[in-house]
């Protein structure tokens, strides 16, 4: 009799061990998930600073003030690091104030708008757009994952135990969402 209930305490014993194992590794992978869509997030950021990079410098040859600017501004946040959910709306807003900035120097200056290059550039920027939409909804679908796991029972207890938290959504930005007035 003591034998056998020496056996399901072990064997109780072994499943909790098991499931904690289990459960981390879990953890683990969902957490590196989220890392690695942030990341992907980032990279797709820069290379959309390359692009706004070479829309300035065709902005150059018609306006040296606005290139200035416009320099001034891609130098001051293009080595910024993405690392939260946070540091993604900080860029994205930034590339959108320059891209603005961009099109109306091009609403000055009509022969910068004909050239093929500058259409092509702004075609480019339009696929990292959604690019980047796309890794913004795979992202948040990974923290969702996560979260649920860190929230739920019995993971959650597992989750605490070993430190793992919440992680960060991406928002969306409120001016993307308002309808522009016809």
């Amino acid at each position: 009799m003591i034998a056998v209930i020496i056996l399901i305490v072990v064997a109780l014993v072994v499943g909790v061990i098991f499931y904690i194992i289990s459960t981390q590794r879990s953890l683990v992978q969902l957490e590196e998930l989220c890392k690695n869509a942030l990341s992907q997030i980032g990279v797709q950021l820069t290379s959309r600073w390359d692009l706004v990079q070479a829309l300035v410098k065709m902005v150059e040859k018609y306006s040296k003030h606005e290139h200035d600017t416009l320099q001034d501004t891609i130098n001051a946040r293009r080595n910024d690091r993405v690392e939260t959910a946070d540091d993604v709306q900080k860029q994205e807003s930034a590339i959108g104030t320059v891209i603005g900035q961009v099109r109306a120097v091009a609403e000055r200056y009509p022969d910068l708008k004909a050239i093929e290059a500058y259409q092509k550039a702004m075609d480019s920027m339009d696929n990292y757009e959604n690019k980047v939409r796309t890794s913004r909804m795979v992202y948040n679908d990974t923290v969702t994952k996560m979260n649920r796991m860190v929230r739920q029972f019995p993971s959650n207890l597992v989750a605490q135990m070993l430190g793992f938290g919440l992680q960060e959504y991406l928002k969306v930005d409120e001016k993307k969402t308002e309808y522009p007035e016809l």
